[in-house]
């Protein structure tokens, strides 16, 4: 049985960091919905204090990030999740999950807050395992 570990990423997790993000921000490109995300989400800067950035591990090894926000009106955002696909259902992804809703309740937050992409059920389901549900679909065309 695997034990998630989740702690605050450090400034020696950048480079991974990094890395993660490239293959997450490629894994969306081809999604519905994905192109759009990416215009409207940009990548993360690792080194922002009002973020809360979550790594998962394995054997030492980060295999999963977390980046959250407190944002207004005591809601905490979560802004992108990611695991590496050989590590998924595992555990990592409920275990930030997990994590960062502990650290919005002691935040003082009233609401967690993420997004799925329509399609995205591994995503769909990770929040749903977590009691988070759909509050608003977005729709849209290009023109």
């Amino acid at each position: 049985m695997i034990d998630p570990v989740v702690r605050a990423a450090t400034v020696d997790d950048v480079g991974i960091l990094e890395d993660l993000s490239t293959q997450a921000r490629d894994s969306i490109k081809e999604a519905r919905g994905g192109t759009r995300w990416l215009e409207t989400h940009p990548r993360p800067q690792w080194d922002d204090l009002g973020r809360t950035v979550l790594v998962a591990e394995l054997d030492g090894l980060v295999v999963g990030y977390l980046v959250g926000r407190m944002g207004t009106g005591e809601v905490m955002t979560v802004d992108e999740v990611f695991v590496r696909e050989e590590c998924r259902e595992l555990g990592f992804g409920d275990a930030l999950v997990e994590e960062v809703r502990r650290i919005a309740v002691s935040s003082g937050a009233r609401r967690l807050e993420a997004e799925a992409l329509p399609g995205d059920r591994e995503t769909k389901n990770l929040w749903e395992r977590a009691g988070i549900t759909a509050r608003l679909i977005t729709v849209s065309v290009e023109l």
